[in-house]
């Protein structure tokens, strides 16, 4: 968002940062106060944060499938940006992304944390039939490189250059079309929570979760309660899943 200033996190909450996410850790291992939302079974597909691959997520998903939703990981190992055009990657996750929707006849939700939120979006832009939602935590999609402390990483991973230029910033910010969540935390100690705010709308909501650490936040239990919520939700309703049945008739 405009009015809102985007700068890195301030640095006691990166040097508390591990301290925190250990923190996060410990509290999922705990058994929860209330039960949370049995799912409807729909697929959802999960992408992991920079640096890491699908054993950082393996937690959430496997909370997810015990919800009753069957969970995918993206199965390209450890996440980092991708070395061949931005497109043609999509392209790549989105040949999962089909094969995983063909198989259910169903829509899919996305989850991404931090870099893997932006992949989420941007299937949701490129694939809208084929998205139920697209739920990104920690994910600084309106922001810019040096407002974050990932920056370095992000620039050391590819080469020392970093592939973040103004018109890739600028089309990272656009919504997609289907209903999007942007999870954040003010106490995030790696990216600026003010670059994961995007503008209230039909297609996008913006969910602040407190005290939760970046690298936690795939296993904090106060963000497995909003996902779960929003997963339990019918945002597209009972016309998103006539339209898949239609499609899957036609075809």
């Amino acid at each position: 968002m405009d009015n809102l200033a985007l700068s890195p996190p301030p640095a006691i909450l990166l040097a508390l940062e591990p301290l925190r996410a250990i923190s996060d850790y410990f509290a999922s291992l705990a058994p929860l106060s209330e039960p949370l939302p049995s799912g409807d079974g729909h697929p959802v597909l999960v992408f992991p944060g920079l640096g890491v691959g699908g054993y950082a997520t393996e937690g959430m998903r496997e909370r997810l499938r015990e919800l009753n939703y069957e969970v995918h990981d993206w199965e390209q190992g450890v996440n980092q940006w991708p070395e061949t055009d931005f497109d043609s990657f999509l392209d790549l996750l989105g040949g999962q992304l089909r094969q995983i929707y063909d198989r259910n006849s169903r829509s899919v939700s996305l989850i991404g944390w931090s870099l893997g939120g932006v992949y989420a979006r941007e299937l949701a832009k490129k694939y809208p039939r084929l998205v139920r939602q697209a739920i990104t935590l920690a994910t600084p999609f309106a922001d810019q490189p040096n407002s974050t402390h990932a920056g370095w990483l992000f620039t050391l991973l590819n080469g020392g250059v970093s592939p973040m230029d103004e018109a890739l910033l600028r089309r990272l910010s656009i919504d997609p079309v289907v209903p999007c969540t942007s999870i954040y935390s003010p106490s995030d100690g790696i990216v600026g929570w003010a670059g994961c705010v995007g503008t209230e709308s039909e297609h996008h909501q913006n969910i602040e979760v407190e005290n939760v650490s970046h690298w936690g936040m795939v296993h904090n239990p106060d963000v497995l309660r909003v996902v779960a919520r929003l997963l339990a939700e019918h945002r597209h309703g009972t016309l998103r899943t006539l339209l898949d049945t239609c499609v899957t008739k036609l075809f």
